[in-house]
């Protein structure tokens, strides 16, 4: 099993996050855009307009962990 890490993706709309995601999932990002956006819009825009900076800060990215 390799060992896998969260991290932001060089794959950027905003911030990276959901490319990230869709990388440690081996997804399609652009799936997971369209996902985080429906749930944003149909789950309350507030807290899904919350949660992206606060995962921006939280994930490191790959730059940083390679230094």
């Amino acid at each position: 099993m390799e060992n896998k890490t969260l991290t932001l993706s060089d794959n950027r709309m905003l911030g990276g996050v959901c490319a990230g995601i869709a990388e440690y999932f081996n997804l399609d990002p652009t799936l997971v855009r369209i996902a985080y956006a429906v749930l944003t819009v149909f789950c309350g825009a507030f807290p899904g307009i919350i949660l992206y900076p606060i995962l921006y800060w939280i994930i490191p990215s790959k730059r940083k962990l390679l230094q």
